[in-house]
């Protein structure tokens, strides 16, 4: 409990084995959320559903957590293994539901976890909500080291309930949203990344009438993620061409973001996404479009030529989520595969995404799924201890020399905001000079990170 907790750009992530995880800090954790609940609800049973993934670690860490929100009197819904999406779309269509945790570290390796909390209403919390969180569980932990321990011992206030059909509900939803059965006759490769989704994405695209094909559905608890997924699409990319599929999709842990591939293999990103969707006639007609700082260049390109614009955020959904709120715009979301459509929810569902891209795909028989071009961009993911910050000396004279050594193109420098790593992006129509720059600069980083 010495250390203090930070939210990301999607919670709070880490080691699974972590001080945050431990059972006490959960615990105060768990009591800390309790009591913002009360205070921003104005009411003393706020109604919460929790989901996890498949990681070994999400039972004990929910187990743990859930003590400490139930000493106070809120009524805690126990929705077990649910995507992340699922969640969010529950808490927002039953408005019993005031909040929902998911205890997921959506692409990350088993031995990471997280922790998400989304309002039923505004999804992502805000600033100030996270504030509120992070100064109850400062004067939990003041408390308990001032040796007034045994006054946070409370006893059990809360209900609990088990729900245990909760991801029927969550496909019978999804299902409603699309004509009977418009999937027959195609064929997909569904890779579920042994996560979430590994039962329900199956399912939803069966009971649609399509032939699926099954990738990584054996969740072991240390298997997600691992070699499959979004993040790896080679084992999806042999399968649609040993099948003869007419498409792939690769989804992440939680199930909040989608990868996919063409007929032939080749991999469909974020952008890609974008661009089909505004082919699909709820979008037809959107003339703004929400990407980050990491979009390609090529979309903005392509939407220009369309008459429409690319309206840029930092990276992280909830700023995209933001903007479009602002904004009031319809669709929007990152090179990653998280995809907003406003229409739907105020937050990313990898499954809702694909079966919208193949209502764009049929009809046109764009199998290929072509978009646009794109300029070369070459990303290199440096690992780092520690976040220091970049807009000082030397780091910013050595971003800024290898900005000017690019002609045409964009360099994005950034960390991640989930994992500890130092994102280069660099883009320039000649891949070479992208490549050159990007490369450059990480090596030049990497030694002036060490010496400081």
């Amino acid at each position: 409990m010495e250390n203090k907790i930070c939210f990301g750009t999607d919670g709070i992530r880490c080691k699974a084995t972590n001080f945050f995880f431990k059972h006490e800090t959960l615990y105060y954790f768990g009591m800390a959320i309790a009591q913002w609940s009360i205070s921003k609800y104005k009411k003393p049973n706020p109604k919460v559903l929790i989901g996890h993934d498949t990681r070994i670690s999400s039972p004990r860490i929910k187990n743990a957590f859930k003590k400490g929100l139930a000493c106070l009197p809120l009524h805690i819904v126990d929705g077990k293994i649910l995507p992340t999406p699922a969640v969010c779309q529950l808490i927002q269509k039953n408005s019993d539901f005031d909040f929902g945790v998911v205890i997921s570290a959506s692409h990350n390796h088993y031995e990471d976890n997280g922790i998400k909390i989304f309002d039923a209403k505004n999804n992502k919390l805000n600033s100030i909500d996270e504030q509120a969180i992070i100064s109850n569980f400062e004067s939990l932990n003041k408390l308990r080291m001032s040796g007034s321990k045994e006054s946070l011992e409370l006893k059990n206030e809360a209900k609990e309930e088990s729900w245990d059909n909760a991801k029927e509900i969550y496909k019978k939803n999804i299902i409603s949203l699309f004509k009977p059965n418009f999937l027959s006759g195609i064929k997909v490769v569904l890779d579920c990344a042994n996560g979430a989704t590994y039962k329900v994405a199956p399912d939803i695209f069966k009971d649609l009438g399509a032939q699926v094909i099954e990738l990584e559905t054996k969740p072991n608890g240390k298997n997600i993620n691992e070699k499959c997924g979004a993040l790896h699409p080679e084992k999806l990319h042999e399968t649609i061409l040993q099948n003869k599929a007419d498409l792939g999709f690769a989804f992440d842990g939680d199930g909040d973001r989608l990868i996919m591939l063409n007929k032939n293999g080749e991999i469909k990103d974020g952008d890609d996404i974008l661009a089909l969707l505004l082919n699909h006639p709820k979008y037809k007609n959107t003339n703004e479009v929400v990407g980050t700082i990491v979009t390609n260049h090529g979309l903005d390109q392509h939407l220009k030529k369309n008459n429409k614009t690319l309206i840029r955020t930092n990276v992280g959904d909830k700023h995209i989520a933001a903007k479009l709120d602002e904004k009031n715009l319809m669709l929007g979301g990152e090179n990653s595969g998280h995809i907003i459509m406003k229409d739907y929810m105020n937050s990313g569902d990898g499954i809702f995404a694909a079966l919208r891209i193949l209502e764009t795909v049929i009809p046109a028989k764009n199998w290929e799924m072509k978009t646009f071009l794109k300029v070369p961009q070459v990303v290199i993911n440096l690992p780092v201890i520690q976040k220091k910050d970049l807009s000082f000396m030397p780091f910013s004279n050595i971003i800024k020399k290898q900005q000017e050594a690019l002609k045409d193109g964009r360099l994005v420098v950034r960390y991640s905001g989930t994992e500890n790593l130092l994102r280069i992006t660099a883009e320039d129509e000649n891949r070479e000079d992208a490549t050159n720059v990007a490369q450059n600069l990480a090596n030049q980083l990497k030694e002036a990170l060490k010496a400081s």
